[in-house]
C-alpha cells in the first residue's frame, strides 16, 4: 500500500525576495504494483502518466530505493535508480513513475526564485540533464527530512530556512556528482592534487605552469585542461589568485613596500600587480595598505 506525507506552503512577497521560496515537501514510498500518481495532491500537482504535465516551479526528487521511468521534452526516455536526484524545470513537460517490479521510495521538494533561475541561466543547471547520479547519502535524506520538518512547525522566517536547505541540496548534489565523476580517474585526482600544493608552495619564486607540467610528465594542454575540469580555473589563474590572497597578507602584516611585494611575487611590475589586485579586489594596493 502507497504512502504519502506532504505538505504545501505559502510565501508572501517578502520571502520572495530573498530569491528562493518552498512551496511542497513530502516524502512516498510506493510498493511493486501499486498505482501511480498517488491521490491527495493539491490542484496542479496531480498527472496522468500519459498526459505528463508542467509545473509553474522546480522540483528536486530524490530515490532512496527501487527505480523508474523518466520523460521529458528535453529526455526522451531514461531510468532512474536508487540514489538518483532529478530535477523538474518550470514549463517543461515531464512524466515519470516508478516500475512497477521495484516501486520506489522517493523524497521531493519544489521551489521557486531567482536564486535557481540564474543558476539555470549560467548553465549549471539544465532541462538537458535533469538526473544526477549522486549513490545514497545520509546527509541528502537529512536535508530533505529537516525541510519537512521547518515546514510542519511553520514558525517565523521558515521559508528563508527551507531556502537555505534548498541551495545546500542543489549544491550538494552538483558538488557529489561532479565529484564522482572526475574521481573514476583517481590518477588524475592524485596528479592534480599535487600540481595544487606545488603552486601553493612555490608562490614566491619564478615557477611556471608549464614547468608543473613538465615536471608531472604531462602535456600542458592536457595539464591545462585537466586542471580546469578539476577546479574550474585555468592553473594560470589559480596561481596568480592564490599570489593576490599572499599580496594581502604581505601588505598587512608586513613593511614590505608595495614595489617590494610585486617583485617578491613574481609579477611583471608593480603596475601590473596595482592592476591585477584592484581588478580582483576593487581596491589599489596603496588602500589596503593605509588601512593597516
Amino acid at each position: 500500500m502507497a504512502i504519502q506525507t506532504s505538505k504545501y506552503l505559502l510565501a508572501n512577497e517578502r520571502d520572495a525576495l530573498w530569491g528562493l521560496t518552498v512551496s511542497t515537501i513530502g516524502y512516498e514510498e510506493i510498493a511493486p504494483g501499486d498505482s501511480y500518481p498517488t491521490r491527495g495532491h493539491a490542484d496542479g500537482y496531480y498527472f496522468e502518466l500519459e498526459r505528463g504535465r508542467e509545473l509553474n516551479e522546480y522540483q528536486l526528487l530524490y530515490l532512496t530505493e527501487g527505480e523508474g521511468i523518466f520523460h521529458s521534452t528535453n529526455v526522451r526516455e531514461a531510468i532512474i535508480r536508487e540514489g538518483d536526484l532529478f530535477l523538474l524545470f518550470p514549463g517543461e513537460w515531464h512524466s515519470y513513475h516508478p516500475h512497477p517490479r521495484t516501486g520506489w521510495k522517493s523524497y521531493w521538494i519544489g521551489f521557486r526564485g531567482r536564486n535557481i533561475d540564474d543558476r539555470v541561466r549560467a548553465g549549471f543547471l539544465s532541462p538537458q540533464k535533469p538526473i544526477y547520479h549522486v549513490g545514497f547519502s545520509d546527509e541528502i535524506v537529512r536535508l530533505y527530512k529537516e525541510a519537512y520538518d521547518t515546514a510542519l512547525a511553520e514558525a517565523a522566517y521558515s521559508q528563508q530556512m527551507m531556502a537555505g536547505i534548498v541551495n545546500h541540496l542543489i549544491g550538494l548534489m552538483y558538488s557529489l556528482e561532479r565529484n564522482i565523476q572526475l574521481g573514476r580517474n583517481q590518477a588524475h585526482v592524485d596528479m592534480i592534487s599535487r600540481a595544487r600544493l606545488r603552486i601553493r608552495e612555490a608562490l614566491e619564486s619564478d615557477l611556471t605552469i608549464q614547468q608543473v607540467a613538465q615536471d608531472l610528465g604531462v602535456s600542458y594542454s592536457n595539464f591545462r585542461k585537466l586542471f580546469k575540469e578539476h577546479t574550474g580555473m585555468s592553473p594560470a589563474i589559480y596561481q596568480q589568485d592564490l599570489r593576490l590572497q599572499r599580496a594581502k597578507e604581505l601588505l598587512t602584516t608586513t613593511d614590505l613596500t608595495i614595489k617590494e611585494i610585486a617583485y617578491r611575487l613574481n609579477f611583471e611590475s608593480p603596475d601590473y600587480f596595482s592592476y591585477k589586485f584592484k581588478a580582483q579586489t576593487g581596491r589599489r594596493p596603496t588602500e589596503l595598505r593605509a588601512e593597516k
